[in-house]
């Protein structure tokens, strides 16, 4: 019986290689099983026997693992390839796919700070405000920090309008209008000056758009202005508060409209 347990010269057993490899028999098992690397024989009693060009080979499985290839590219697509200009696409390849993933993890970590900084500005937990907040920032839209000044229900129009075709657009004129507010305020204009109340209709035309027409909705995010505290307004826009509020309150009696009431003007 002792004689079929010996290793024969040349061969290593299968937690001998794994322990001279520092991996696990499980692994080495695993890998026999998906047929990446198998042993080169096997004793007569039925023990998995390995050779020093099964070292070789479990060194290249390591190796490409290392870089990113999976257990099926291993497997079925590395050993036909058989030129150096093949690797080197082969290669190319792989690393144009870790800068896609480095590029994603970089903006799920940029999510994950940005969220943890409104989050640590909340009073309460509010796990469908920090949805609506991680939505819009995979949309990579600047407005996410908004969404903890308002209700449930103005979340819930948010997301409905981030997952409609115009979403691109609205995000486009938000940006747009708030440049402009800059250019009036550095030109100095006086929130009567006409290129001023421009601004207003268009700003106004925008929250009717974005709130669907709906008082409520629009109340939130007149009021929400009124909730910023100076830092937080200092920190998210480059034009004073004072001045849009002044801008908004001309447009609002010139045009008669009642903003909190149920004028829509």
């Amino acid at each position: 019986m002792e004689k079929y347990r010996a290793i024969p010269d040349g061969y290593m057993s299968v937690g001998e290689i794994a322990k001279k490899m520092g991996v696990t028999v499980r692994t080495l098992q695993y890998y026999d099983k998906e047929g990446v690397f198998s042993p080169s024989a096997e004793s007569t009693g039925g023990r998995r026997l390995y050779t020093d060009k099964d070292i070789v080979r479990l060194h290249q499985i390591q190796a490409m693992k290392y870089l990113g290839f999976s257990l099926e590219e291993i497997k079925n697509k590395l050993p036909i390839i058989n030129t150096p200009q093949e690797v080197s696409s082969v290669l190319v390849e792989q690393a144009r796919g870790i800068r896609e993933q480095i590029e994603s993890l970089r903006g799920v970590l940029e999510s994950i700070e940005k969220l943890n900084e409104e989050v640590l500005l909340m009073d309460s937990v509010d796990w469908a405000k920090y949805a609506g907040i991680t939505v819009m920032l995979q949309e990579k839209s600047d407005g996410y920090w908004l969404l903890k000044y308002l209700s449930d229900n103005a979340i819930i129009n948010i997301h409905n309008y981030f997952y409609t075709e115009n979403a691109q657009q609205l995000s486009d004129n938000y940006e747009a209008l708030h440049e402009r507010i800059l250019e009036a305020q550095k030109k100095g204009y006086s929130p009567e000056n006409e290129y001023c109340q421009a601004i207003a209709k268009d700003y106004w035309d925008f929250v009717k758009t974005f709130t669907e027409v709906d008082p409520n909705l629009m109340s939130e995010f007149i009021n929400m202005g009124k909730n910023l505290s100076a830092d937080e307004w200092k920190d998210k826009f480059e034009y004073d508060k004072n001045f849009i509020e002044d801008v908004l309150a001309v447009y609002f009696n010139n045009a008669g409209i009642n903003p909190y009431g149920d004028g829509v003007g």
